[in-house]
C-alpha cells in the first residue's frame, strides 16, 4: 500500500511539474540547473586534466552528488504523500524547458516571417550554438527546426522518461548528465578527451528517450498537418544518417512529420559540418517553424501522460509481484 501511494504522489508530481512548466517556463532566478552548473564548473578547474581518467572521474562526482542527495530525499519523504508530491514537482519543473523551447522557436517564426533577419540571427543563439552571422532565412528556419526536435527530447521527453523509470534521482541524474554533456562533451581541444565520458553518459541516457520522442512524433503528425506514415517512414530511413545515436531519431521524424528537408552545412565557432539530408520536402520556412514549435507542446503532453501512468503501472507489477520465502 505505502509502495503504491508513494507512485501516486510521483504521478501527481510529475503532472504537476509539467503544468508548472506550461503556465510559468523556467524558473527566471535561482535556476537549480544553474546552481549545477556553477559547481561542476568548480569541479571541473579541480579535477581537469587532458585524459579520460579525469574526465571519468569527473562525470562520477558531478552525477553521483547530486544523484545521492535525490535519493535521500526520496527516501526521507516516502512516507509522506504531500512532501513527496511537492518534490516531485519542484524536480520535475527544474528539468522540463518544453514550454521555454516552444516560445523560442515561435519568436524566431515571428521574426523569420517578417522578414527581420537581424533579429533572427540575434535569436537564434537561444537555441542552439551554431553561427548565424551568415545565415539567411531558409537556413535559420532549418536550424530551429533541427533544434526545437533535438532538444524536445533532450527537455522534455527524456526527464519525463527518468522521471517514470527512477522517480526523482532519475530526473536529477538526467539532467546532471545533460548539462555535463553541454560543457564538456562537445569536440574542442580542451574537451577531446575530458569530455568523452560526459559525452558517452548522454549519448546513453538518451538512448530510449530519443526513440521514443521519435514515435510520440509520429503520433502527432496529424497535429500539425502531417501523415504518420510518412512520418514513420521518415524515421526508419534516415534516423540512423545523422552522426549523433540519437538526435537523428528526433530530427528525421520530425522532418517526415512536417514535410520539410533538414540537415545540410553546419556552421559553429570552431567547425563546419556537413550533415546528410532528413526528409524528402522543401526546406522549412517560418510556418514550419511555427508547425515544429506546435509538435513541441503536442509531444511534451503526451510524453506528460505516458510517464504518469508508467509511474503508476511500475508500482502495481512491484506490489503484485509474490514475496519470494525461502524453502524450508
Amino acid at each position: 500500500m505505502k509502495l503504491l501511494a508513494g507512485a501516486k504522489a510521483d504521478a501527481a508530481g510529475i503532472a504537476l511539474g509539467a503544468a508548472l512548466d506550461a503556465v510559468v517556463g523556467d524558473p527566471r532566478r535561482w535556476h537549480p540547473v544553474a546552481g549545477f552548473g556553477r559547481f561542476a564548473g568548480a569541479l571541473e578547474r579541480r579535477l581537469y586534466a587532458r585524459s579520460r581518467w579525469a574526465g571519468a572521474r569527473f562525470t562520477a562526482v558531478a552525477v553521483g552528488v547530486p544523484v545521492l542527495a535525490a535519493a535521500a530525499a526520496a527516501r526521507l519523504t516516502r512516507n509522506r504523500p504531500l512532501a513527496r508530491t511537492a518534490l516531485v514537482a519542484a524536480a520535475t519543473w527544474s528539468a522540463l524547458g518544453g514550454t521555454s523551447l516552444a516560445r523560442e522557436g515561435r519568436v524566431m517564426a515571428a521574426k523569420l516571417a517578417a522578414g527581420d533577419l537581424p533579429a533572427a540571427r540575434d535569436q537564434l543563439p537561444n537555441l542552439c550554438g551554431r553561427d548565424p552571422s551568415g545565415l539567411g532565412g531558409p537556413d535559420l528556419a532549418r536550424a530551429t527546426v533541427e533544434s526545437l526536435a533535438e532538444n524536445t527530447s533532450d527537455a522534455v521527453v527524456a526527464p519525463l522518461f527518468w522521471a517514470a523509470i527512477a522517480g526523482v534521482p532519475g530526473i536529477v541524474g538526467y539532467r546532471a548528465v545533460n548539462t555535463l554533456d553541454a560543457m564538456v562533451g562537445h569536440r574542442s581541444e580542451r574537451y577531446a578527451r575530458f569530455g568523452t565520458a560526459s559525452a558517452r553518459l548522454d549519448d546513453a541516457a538518451n538512448l530510449v528517450p530519443s526513440r521514443l520522442t521519435a514515435a510520440l512524433t509520429v503520433a502527432a503528425a496529424p497535429l500539425v498537418g502531417g501523415s504518420p506514415s510518412r512520418a514513420l517512414r521518415t524515421w526508419l530511413r534516415d534516423g540512423s544518417h545523422h552522426p549523433s545515436p540519437n538526435s537523428g531519431q528526433c530530427e528525421s521524424a520530425a522532418a517526415g512529420a512536417l514535410g520539410v528537408r533538414l540537415g545540410g552545412r553546419n556552421v559553429y565557432d570552431s567547425r563546419v559540418e556537413e550533415r546528410p539530408h532528413l526528409g524528402d520536402g522543401e526546406p522549412p520556412t517560418s510556418s514550419d517553424v511555427r508547425r515544429a514549435a506546435t509538435l513541441t507542446v503536442a509531444v511534451g503532453t503526451a510524453a506528460v501522460a505516458l510517464a504518469a501512468a508508467t509511474r503508476l503501472t511500475l508500482a502495481h507489477r512491484r506490489r503484485r509481484k509474490p514475496a519470494h520465502h525461502p524453502a524450508p
